[in-house]
């Protein structure tokens, strides 16, 4: 059940990790009740580590029984989150912020376009759609990292979403290495080589603040309105 004080901390323990890249740890959280509660796609929570202190991340997905954050380690907070094993407490608290607004999205081909951490955030939305496949019409990703070791979420980029109906997935690196076959590339460029058509489309991209920057150009020169982009 549900805190009844949305803005006390509730305690929840960390049930799984996954070490996505060097620097960057997926946490499964869940309550003695399971799931703290339960958010919409592109909101946010609190969680706290005693005597650390208290941050916002977003939550990247959500089971039946737990939330799952997917967390860069860049400072005190997040190192002492790194430090922590199954079994560790946590505090937690939310919803915040706003959500994806999927109700108009709905009957649309939608294309979204990450770039290092950012897709997480991105990854609760791109869930809602699989897992509500048929209220939405074609779905593309299109993410790009640093390097192979800096790509998150390899599970579903090469494993699970390229199996789903309808859906199609596009990765990059801006640098290769000697084990690396795929798309070297910048994630703006890249937009522009596969030139999405904009009709019946939605785009929704996140990333860092300079990518942002120049997708939005592609998606201007390719005819996207504003009214067919979403940033975080």
């Amino acid at each position: 059940m549900p805190s009844e004080q949305p803005l006390l901390p509730e305690m929840a323990t960390i049930t799984k990790i996954i070490e996505e890249t060097p620097d960057v740890k997926t946490f499964h959280v869940s309550t003695a009740n399971g799931k703290p509660f339960t958010p919409k796609p592109g909101q946010l929570a609190m969680l706290s580590v005693v005597p650390s202190g208290e941050a916002m991340f977003s939550i990247t997905w959500q089971g039946d029984d737990y939330l799952e954050f997917s967390i860069k380690r860049v400072g005190v907070m997040t190192d002492a989150l790194h430090e922590l094993e199954v079994g560790a407490s946590v505090g937690v608290r939310g919803p915040y912020g706003n959500n994806f607004p999927v109700e108009i999205m709905k009957g649309k081909d939608i294309f979204f376009i990450g770039g290092g951490i950012g897709l997480a955030p991105l990854r609760s939305l791109i869930n809602y759609c699989v897992v509500n496949r048929d209220d939405f019409g074609h779905l593309d990703v299109l993410y790009g990292s640093r390097s192979p070791a800096d790509l998150v979420f390899k599970y579903d980029l090469f494993e699970n979403w390229p199996k789903v109906k309808d859906m199609d997935v596009y990765v990059t690196v801006d640098r290769g290495d000697d084990d690396w076959d795929g798309k070297v590339g910048f994630v703006p460029a890249y937009l522009e080589e596969l030139k999405p058509s904009p009709k019946g489309k939605i785009a929704v991209t996140c990333g860092p603040p300079i990518m942002i920057k120049f997708v939005l150009q592609a998606l201007e020169k390719l005819g996207f309105s504003d009214e067919q982009v979403i940033t975080t």
